[in-house]
């Protein structure tokens, strides 16, 4: 079935850096876009970033664009999400999604905690 386990969330000061990782599986993952999400406390999930099949195209939202990348390598079935500059407001719990035959798979996510 598929899987998808994000990895590499932490603490980390304001202005740190930090590499998100989720590692998929049950599906051809060079076959579909992948995205990252973020839901802080209290607020609702949020569209961070995406990516395409190939990794050709990818978006983000405009409060974390110039400082977030997303990428993807299709020989390991991973999904990456360099993040920069990271301010406090960046602070949620980070999950990797994907849509396949009109099915929402989400990971469990991973924290992210930025401290001023």
């Amino acid at each position: 079935q598929v899987q998808m386990v994000e990895s590499g969330g932490g603490l980390v000061q304001a202005g740190g850096s930090l590499r998100l990782s989720c590692a998929a599986s049950g599906f051809t993952f060079s076959s579909y876009a992948m995205s990252w999400y973020r839901q802080a406390p209290g607020s609702e999930r949020e569209l961070v970033a995406s990516i395409s099949s190939a990794g050709c195209s990818t978006n983000y939202a405009n409060s974390v664009k110039g400082r977030f990348t997303i990428s993807r390598d299709n020989t390991k079935n991973t999904v990456y999400l360099q993040m920069n500059s990271l301010k406090p407001e960046d602070t949620a719990v980070y999950y990797c999604y994907t849509w396949i035959g009109r099915v929402n798979y989400w990971g469990k996510g991973t924290l992210v905690t930025v401290s001023s």
